[in-house]
């Protein structure tokens, strides 16, 4: 069984039956049962977005699996426009920048309240550990998740793969008429359990600018960007797609997909970056967030609300 927000109707037991899935995963070489689109962790493009749950409380509840209380990441870019300068524009430059600066933000602190087992707490202690770049051909369509999952046991050494590394491949390939930006998996390669992430190129993708006006940022470098801090931090808050979610399944990015609050965030090394804030039970329940879609008010990106872990 897998996970999907895709499919209406979709209930926990779904994702409990997704969750034993994936810890039954054998180690070695890369799992062969990994979440296949439709998969959990969408970042889903302007106008796809499911409705928000019915239920009375739209705070996220904790599903008895792991956080992340510390995070390493690491960047593939992945397709033979990555060889390019005319394509790459300022994106690598750029994405290196943005995870450098995240570790330690205010932004970062927005996923800081949420706890797993034994106490542990996510934190915003989030090392960067450089990127990699594969000019070989990326899938020409959207990928399955085993193909991304593949592309990070390939390219990162054994040696480097960490528990808590989050693995994010950017290919070279337009998104069309895919409803989605980027998602977030989770899986193993030669016995270590990883967490990965897709996105597609997104120049000149309307369904997926966030419409930034910070200088200096192309559009696509932008777009990135966003949906980057969406991924990594529903990847910090719910790694093995079993932790925290509401009832409808949506993560804490997922519940502010698309709501801004002011026209940029600044990062810890002074970058700034237009970017939506996750959902915080904590402003939600204190009434000091700001309005996500559906008019809950819910959402931190730690500018503007007072949530327990704001620097």
């Amino acid at each position: 069984m897998q996970r999907s927000l895709l499919v209406p109707g979709f209930t926990l037991l779904a994702m409990l039956i997704a969750s034993l899935s994936l810890a039954a995963q054998e180690s070695g070489k890369p799992s062969k049962q990994v979440l296949e689109p439709p998969k959990g962790g969408i970042h889903w493009a302007r106008g796809h977005q499911p409705p928000a749950s019915a239920g009375s409380n739209p705070d996220m509840t904790w599903h008895g699996g792991p956080i992340l209380p510390t995070s390493k990441t690491s960047a593939i870019f992945w397709g033979t426009s990555w060889a390019n300068s005319t394509f790459v524009k300022d994106k690598i430059a750029g994405l290196d920048s943005w995870y450098k600066g995240v570790g330690g933000s205010s932004y970062g602190a927005t996923t800081d309240e949420y706890t797993g087992p034994n106490s542990t707490r996510v934190s915003d202690s989030i090392t960067y550990l450089g990127h990699h770049v594969d000019t070989s051909p990326a899938p020409l369509r959207a990928p399955k998740t085993s193909a991304i999952l593949n592309e990070v046991c390939k390219v990162i050494p054994t040696a480097q793969l960490v528990s808590n590394g989050f693995y994010a491949v950017y290919v070279d390939t337009p998104r069309k008429n895919a409803g989605y930006c980027a998602w977030h998996s989770a899986a193993s390669c030669s016995g270590v359990p990883v967490q990965f992430a897709f996105f597609f190129n997104l120049d000149g993708d309307a369904g997926c600018d966030p419409g930034s006006n910070v200088a200096g940022e192309s559009q696509g470098l932008a777009a990135l960007a966003n949906v980057t801090g969406h991924e990594l931090s529903e990847t910090r808050t719910d790694p093995r797609l079993n932790a925290w979610y509401d009832s409808s399944g949506a993560e804490n990015a997922d519940k502010c997909a698309w709501s801004f609050v002011g026209p940029f965030v600044t990062f810890s090394n002074g970058t700034k970056w237009k970017i939506q804030g996750n959902w915080s039970n904590y402003d939600y329940d204190h009434d000091t967030g700001y309005a996500n879609l559906s008019g809950e008010k819910g959402c931190a990106d730690g500018t503007n609300v007072p949530g327990p872990y704001t620097k």
